[in-house]
């Protein structure tokens, strides 16, 4: 199947300033990501930006990059925008691949967009994997979700759910969420009209807003966990040391 990788990558971080021009072994993180996404199916990959210091470093990579404007509120947002500078057709399947995952898996990226791609009724989907650790659960920055029988999302929450009211609070059914998401385009032009949710407010999470409207978003479950992101200088390191070694 076709599909467009889109990678959103902003300077503004307040955990790591310039984030998508860190150096990893020689190379921007955003080139790292741009690479890792090149490895996976997709028939183009384009990165979105509003930095001209991150057009130029794509750019100086071979890279293509859409400049975007600065005031957008999420993500999402920026690939509206982007699907319509690249002009795709509403059934245009587009992949958001953030651009702080420079050990992305190309697998998980085709399993994504071949997820939406199979269930019509969908108009997003995602990924997760099984969540078995009692600390991740309890962990608010750990994002879990939790699926009809059809693999659908239900909810997505940072609270601990499915709560096992006889199991002292162990991981039931729950599956730990991996911020990737593929979109139809014409979804994804119409995001930005859709009025923002009581729950994703409450939560910080912006795919709640999908479920609140009733829409549906489909759930690739993955045997693999992703590799480690990019939110801090520690992170940094980490992933430094594991390209480099």
């Amino acid at each position: 199947m076709s599909f467009t990788v889109i990678i959103p990558a902003r300077l503004a971080s307040t955990r790591l300033p310039n984030k998508p021009l860190a150096d990893i072994a020689g190379l921007p993180m955003i080139v790292r990501v741009a690479q890792r996404a090149a490895l996976s199916g997709a028939s183009q990959i384009v990165v979105a930006t509003d930095a001209p210091e991150v057009a130029a470093a794509c750019a100086a990579h071979g890279v293509r990059a859409l400049m975007t404007r600065a005031d957008h509120p999420s993500g999402s947002d920026r690939l509206a925008e982007a699907v319509e500078q690249l002009g795709l057709a509403d059934d245009a399947v587009v992949v958001n691949v953030q651009g702080d995952e420079p050990l992305i898996a190309p697998a998980m990226i085709d399993a994504c967009a071949v997820t939406l791609s199979a269930q019509p009724d969908c108009v997003m989907s995602t990924v997760a994997h099984a969540l078995t650790d009692a600390a991740e659960f309890a962990n608010p920055n750990v994002v879990k979700l939790v699926t009809d029988k059809a693999g659908r999302a239900l909810y997505f929450s940072r609270a601990r759910i499915a709560w096992w009211r006889d199991g002292a609070g162990q991981p039931n059914q729950a599956l730990r969420h991996v911020g990737l998401y593929a979109y139809r385009a014409g979804f994804l032009r119409r995001f930005p009209t859709l009025a923002v949710s009581p729950l994703e407010q409450i939560e910080s999470l912006e795919q709640l807003r999908v479920l609140w409207h009733g829409e549906r978003i489909a759930v690739h479950v993955s045997s693999e966990r992703p590799g480690p992101g990019v939110d801090t200088p520690e992170d940094l390191e980490r992933v430094r040391r594991l390209i480099q070694g």
